[in-house]
């Protein structure tokens, strides 16, 4: 069941916070050509330096008329809150991962599905062809305008007890996951037990026990500082969902058919930056980590994606949803074909 975006009033009032904080700095975004965006990793994240990076090749090609101003570490909110924020056109631009958008556009939810990508390159391919232009189409009728994907990399389980090799291990854990039905039916289907948690709250509780243990990629595992009282990270590779960056529909619609022309350009030309720094940081990453001393271990994944055929069933619904699915594994077995040697 989807829901367009519908703001409580706590959330009202947390907007309101936030555009007086912007008043504060003296960013006005439709008055001056500043744009403002949201983000909520920090400012040396890779998909914040690549909204930075999209934000001056908007100030080159306008002369300055242009430009973006990123509010990185959560600083107006968390992904679900500035969403409806940004629906509404009091934030311009915004980075948020596909699952706080799954309840509210349905083609987000194949993309998000559970080993439906072999590889990055294979998530890279789709949605850098029709099927991603699709999916960002669909995001217009939500108040909002899809510009382009970045990367998440591959997310893995990481915990505080054991290391985990089969859907076994993975019996009596008590996982965070992101705000999202999808990671809720993943996990539970795997035998762990899902606990819905803002991300910023997962390395206290994982100190005091609360839970056992989350799930994401390698550079967030080292940013957040998990791996401090994580000591078990496993490959369980189930997830490579995109991020995406969003422009409100009201801020768009107040662009000349040249700036709307200028900002997708900008938007897709940050994609390959994006992608460079991601790379660079995830090897990095990865080093850190493992010369921490955390027990790193591959994973034999083909059981772990046996479980999902459930969770697919339970969340393509539309025929749409389907279609999708079914291009995007299909592309994957093609490109599985081309890289087998003749």
């Amino acid at each position: 069941m989807t829901q367009r975006f519908s703001l409580s009033r706590r959330r009202l009032i947390a907007g309101g916070t936030a555009f007086a904080g912007l008043a504060l700095t003296g960013c006005q975004p439709r008055l001056s050509g500043l744009f403002t965006g949201a983000d909520t990793h920090p400012g040396d994240y890779p998909t914040v330096q690549a909204v930075e990076y999209m934000g001056r090749l908007l100030g080159e090609r306008t002369g300055g008329r242009l430009g973006i101003k990123v509010f990185a570490g959560s600083q107006l909110g968390n992904e679900r809150d500035t969403l409806e924020i940004t629906s509404f056109g009091g934030i311009d631009f915004n980075r948020v991962n596909l699952a706080p958008l799954n309840s509210v556009e349905p083609m987000t939810i194949p993309p998000s599905l559970p080993f439906i990508f072999r590889s990055v390159a294979h998530m890279r391919r789709a949605l850098d062809g029709d099927i991603g232009d699709e999916i960002l189409a669909a995001m217009e009728k939500q108040g909002l305008i899809g510009l382009c994907f970045y990367d998440s990399g591959a997310r893995s389980v990481y915990n505080t007890r054991r290391a985990i090799f089969t859907p076994d291990d993975m019996r009596g854990l008590k996982l965070r996951v992101p705000s999202s039905d999808l990671y809720l039916a993943m996990v539970n289907a795997l035998g762990a037990n899902a606990v819905p948690m803002p991300f910023d709250e997962v390395y206290q509780s994982l100190a005091q026990g609360v839970i056992d243990g989350a799930e994401n990629n390698w550079p967030s595992f080292e940013s957040a500082r998990h791996y401090e009282v994580a000591r078990y990270m496993s490959l369980t590779q189930h997830l490579f969902t995109p991020e995406i960056l969003l422009m409100s529909k009201i801020s768009w619609d107040k662009l000349s058919a040249e700036d709307q022309q200028l900002v997708r350009q900008a938007a897709r030309e940050s994609v390959p930056f994006m992608r460079d720094l991601w790379d660079a940081r995830v090897e990095s990453s990865r080093a850190n980590i493992v010369a921490s001393g955390v027990e790193v271990n591959d994973v034999d994944t083909a059981p772990f994606a046996q479980q999902m055929r459930p969770v697919w069933d339970q969340f393509l619904v539309t025929p749409q949803q389907q279609d999708i699915a079914s291009r995007i594994v299909a592309l994957g077995e093609q490109m599985a074909k081309q890289e087998k040697p003749s």
